[in-house]
């Protein structure tokens, strides 16, 4: 009879726990997610990086970094080298380890359900930056940090069509794209290709993708001088490869910023240089800056408190007249 009280009283138990556990699991974005910070109050974050393609995609590692140190928290970190694969092992190892946030720059948009399910049924928040996601379900994570890749696309669009107002055109564009399936990319392309399809004189003669480096868009950019007769603008998604394809501009012996005028995004301190001789006629900037935002957002979604769906950086648009005042204060 002891015996069986005993199992009775034991299963009683284990009843009144599972019912309490169902009663604290983290609830929708906004919301507190459940997450503790370590029994020293340390918080612990995994940082699942795109990679280091670019010096926008260095400096935004470095301001990681060096916030995280800044606000005490144990930074876990990956480098994904741009695959999508490796982002997501690293993700699920952040959950067997079992940090108090993740926060990853994705390298895609799609494919990312099952991962942050992952994460959401670990009762781990996370935090997008820099790139979205492409889900239905928005309560896979709690905010996203960073740009408007769309507007940035519009800016460069708004410039162009600007420039060329009184030109009776055509005006033949190239296009240097990001990685195939990126938020920036798909952006940026939309962006851009929204405004300018309002005058039939601007026409994409070639676009393709230079995955964000310097070398691919120099190479992309020699097949885009062998292709095509005329060439008026390039539109390139992001500095490196704006700066790869200068040099293939160059060394098919056009000028850069004057033969072929040069459109950019991001705002990293080479091409600034770049403008002030003349090279890059205007950058559409995308600031990478965001650590200590981060880290911010960190504290307040481990200790359960509401945070927006989406909070932006802000950013600006400088041509060469504006470059070599503005070329001091870059720091990346």
């Amino acid at each position: 009879m002891a015996r069986r009280a005993a199992l009775v009283l034991t299963a009683a138990l284990l009843v009144s726990s599972a019912l309490t556990a169902c009663s604290t699991q983290g609830p929708a974005s906004g919301s507190s997610s459940g997450a503790k910070a370590g029994s020293d109050g340390t918080i612990t974050l995994g940082f699942a990086q795109v990679g280091a393609e670019s010096g926008w995609r260095t400096a935004n590692t470095k301001s990681v970094q060096e916030a995280a140190k800044k606000a005490g928290i144990t930074l876990k970190f990956s480098d994904a080298q741009q695959k999508q694969e490796n982002q997501i092992k690293a993700i699920r190892t952040f959950i067997q380890q079992k940090v108090d946030v993740i926060a990853f720059s994705p390298v895609v948009e799609s494919g990312w359900d099952t991962v942050l399910k992952e994460a959401k049924d670990a009762g781990i928040p996370v935090i997008l930056t820099d790139r979205a996601v492409d889900t239905k379900d928005t309560s896979l994570y709690k905010t996203f940090l960073g740009s408007d890749f769309v507007k940035e696309g519009k800016s460069a669009g708004e410039w162009l069509t600007g420039a060329y107002a009184n030109e009776q055109g055509p005006v033949n564009i190239v296009e240097l794209q990001g990685t195939t399936g990126s938020a920036p990319a798909n952006d940026r392309k939309a962006g851009f290709a929204d405004v300018i399809r309002a005058d039939d004189k601007f026409k994409i003669v070639a676009s393709q993708s230079g995955d964000f480096t310097r070398a691919k868009g120099k190479e992309v950019m020699q097949a885009f001088l062998k292709s095509q007769n005329d060439i008026d603008v390039l539109y390139a998604h992001n500095d490196d490869m704006a700066l790869g394809a200068i040099q293939a501009i160059e060394e098919s012996g056009k000028k850069p910023g004057t033969d072929i005028k040069v459109i950019s995004v991001d705002g990293i301190k080479d091409a600034f240089v770049a403008m002030t001789e003349g090279k890059i006629n205007v950058v559409v900037e995308c600031n990478p800056m965001l650590g200590d935002q981060l880290m911010e957002l960190a504290k307040k979604v481990v200790a359960g408190e509401s945070v927006p769906t989406r909070v932006e950086t802000q950013e600006g648009v400088f041509t060469q007249d504006k470059a070599a005042a503005a070329l001091p204060s870059r720091n990346y």
